[in-house]
């Protein structure tokens, strides 16, 4: 957990600061912005402990961002936080297996934290690269 919270924190720290247009902007092909990027973690993570493993309900498909604000997105990343760590903390070990099942079939814990961490990682390497071409800020 602690990778996992470092690499969340890490990404929290490439969005924070930016101002509300640039959290939008896309410097990339992709249109990946910074804004996507926040929400799409919160996603990801209340979909695969919060759902996935727990049983808990789906989050909804991902909305538009380009109404956004940077603190709502943050805000909203962070009270997942929350969410996600309390279902971890009450596993009884993690090699738990999940409640619903992907096309891999049950898949325990460790496992997706596994995931969560390298798309987390994955991810705030994408925010530290837009923050440098959107306004030159660089650093973890």
């Amino acid at each position: 957990m602690t990778l996992l919270q470092y690499q969340r924190e890490s990404l929290i720290r490439k969005v924070f600061g930016v101002d509300e247009a640039a959290a939008r902007q896309s410097p990339v092909a992709s249109g990946t912005t910074l804004l996507w990027l926040v929400r799409h973690l919160a996603n990801a993570e209340r979909l695969w402990i919060i759902h996935r493993f727990a049983g808990g309900e789906k989050p909804p498909p991902m909305r538009d961002t380009s109404h956004d604000t940077v603190d709502a997105a943050l805000t909203a990343y962070q009270r997942t936080w929350a969410d996600v760590d309390a279902v971890i903390a009450a596993a009884p070990t993690l090699d738990e297996v999940s409640v619903i099942a992907d096309d891999s079939g049950h898949l325990a814990l460790r496992w997706i934290l596994a995931h969560l961490l390298e798309e987390t990682a994955r991810h705030a390497g994408h925010a530290d690269i837009l923050r440098e071409l959107i306004d030159g800020v660089t650093g973890r």
